[in-house]
C-alpha cells in the first residue's frame, strides 16, 4: 500500500517574514553569505527583517556596522573581490546616498574593469518608496538613480512570493543587484509556504497579474496593490485594464510589455518615483520604438510630483492614487477618439 504525502500546509506570511526566510535560507546554504549594515544583528533591523540571523548564524556572519554607507558599502566591495556573497542593508532610501560614490565608480564598474576576470556577487537592499507616514529621508523612490547607472542589476517584488524568490535570485547572482524593498509592502500578506516556497522567474521577467484588453498599466513595486484596485473599479467604466508587474527593472523584460501592449493599444506607467527623468519616461521611449504602429493612443504616465517628499499629511496627494490612474486612462480614451476623428 502505498500513501501520498500531505500537501504542505501553507499559511499568511507577511513580506517582511518571506525576506527573512530568503537570507536565512541563503545563509544555510552557503556559508560565504554574509549579512550586514546598521542595526541588522541583535535588534533584527528597522523593520526586523533580519531579526534572529546573529542568534542562528552568529555576528561574524549577521554585522552590525558603523552608521558610515560608504565604508559598509566599501567593505563589501571588498569581501565580494575575495569570494564572499555580501548582502548589505541601507536602513532607508535616502540612507544610501552617502554610499552612491561607491556604488558607481567600484560596485557597477568592477566586472567591466576586469574584463570579468573579478565577479561583483553583491546584493544592496534598500527599503524605499512611501506610504507609511515617514518624514523626508525615509520615504524616497530612487531607482531612477540606479537605473541610470550600467553595470547593475535593479529588482523589486510586489508579492510575498517574489519577495522571497527574487531575493534568493539576487544573492545567488554574480553581478551586483539593487534590491529595492517597498516598505508599505513589508506587511503585506499572502498565503505562502516557507517549507515549500513558490518559484517564480529568474530576474529579468515580469508578470502579467490582471489580464484585459482595453489598456495595459505598467507598475512595479509599491505601485502594485494600486493599480490592481484601479482595474477593479476601471470594470465600472467598461475599461479592461491588464496589469503588469514589471519585478525587474534591469534587467528589462521588453518582451512581455510589448506584447501586452501590443494586445491592448495603449499603455500607462505607474510608480511613485517623479515624472521628469523617472523610470516611466524609459520605460514610454522603449514601447513606442517596439510598439509606434500598434499604439491607438500616447504612452502616458501616472507618478509622484517632482518634488522633494512631502510631509506626511500630504503624502497621499503625492502618491499615485485609483483616481489619477483612472483619469489617465480616460485620457488614453480620448486620445484615441480624437486620433480617430482626423482620419489617421
Amino acid at each position: 500500500m502505498t500513501t501520498t504525502a500531505a500537501p504542505t500546509a501553507r499559511k499568511p506570511a507577511t513580506m517582511a517574514q518571506a525576506l527573512s526566510r530568503a537570507l536565512r535560507d541563503a545563509m544555510a546554504d552557503d556559508p560565504t553569505v554574509h549579512v550586514m549594515g546598521e542595526d541588522v544583528g541583535a535588534l533584527g533591523g528597522v523593520f526586523r527583517v533580519t531579526d534572529g540571523l546573529v542568534k542562528e548564524f552568529g555576528e561574524d556572519r549577521c554585522s552590525d556596522t558603523p552608521l558610515a554607507e560608504a565604508g559598509i558599502l566599501g567593505t563589501a566591495v571588498g569581501m565580494a573581490m575575495y569570494g564572499l556573497r555580501p548582502v548589505v542593508e541601507m536602513q532607508f532610501d535616502a540612507f544610501a546616498y552617502p554610499a552612491f560614490e561607491q556604488l558607481v565608480s567600484h560596485v557597477a564598474r568592477m566586472r567591466n574593469r576586469t574584463r570579468g576576470a573579478v565577479a561583483m556577487p553583491l546584493t544592496i537592499r534598500i527599503p524605499y518608496g512611501g506610504g507609511i507616514g515617514g518624514v523626508e529621508h525615509h520615504s524616497d523612490s530612487s531607482e531612477a538613480y540606479y537605473l541610470a547607472t550600467p553595470g547593475l542589476q535593479v529588482v523589486t517584488p510586489a508579492t510575498v512570493e517574489d519577495a522571497y524568490g527574487l531575493l534568493r535570485a539576487a544573492i545567488a547572482s554574480d553581478d551586483p543587484v539593487v534590491f529595492l524593498e517597498p516598505k508599505r509592502l513589508y506587511w503585506s500578506k499572502a498565503d505562502w509556504s516557507a517549507e515549500a516556497p513558490t518559484p517564480v522567474a529568474p530576474i529579468g521577467r515580469a508578470e502579467v497579474r490582471r489580464r484585459g484588453s482595453s489598456a495595459t498599466l505598467l507598475t512595479y513595486g509599491p505601485s502594485l496593490p494600486v493599480c490592481l484596485e484601479a482595474a477593479e473599479a476601471a470594470r465600472a467604466e467598461g475599461w479592461d485594464l491588464e496589469v503588469v508587474d514589471l519585478r525587474s527593472l534591469v534587467p528589462f523584460d521588453d518582451d512581455t510589455v510589448c506584447a501586452s501592449v501590443r494586445r491592448t493599444g495603449r499603455a500607462v506607467v505607474v510608480h511613485e518615483s517623479g515624472g521628469f527623468g523617472g523610470p516611466g519616461g524609459e520605460i514610454a521611449a522603449r514601447i513606442t520604438e517596439r510598439c509606434f504602429h500598434h499604439l491607438e493612443a500616447p504612452v502616458l504616465r501616472v507618478a509622484g510630483f517632482d518634488i522633494p517628499y512631502p510631509p506626511p499629511m500630504l503624502e497621499r496627494h503625492h502618491l499615485p492614487g485609483v483616481d489619477r490612474i483612472l483619469d489617465t486612462v480616460a485620457r488614453l480614451q480620448w486620445e484615441s477618439r480624437w486620433t480617430e476623428g482626423r482620419g489617421e
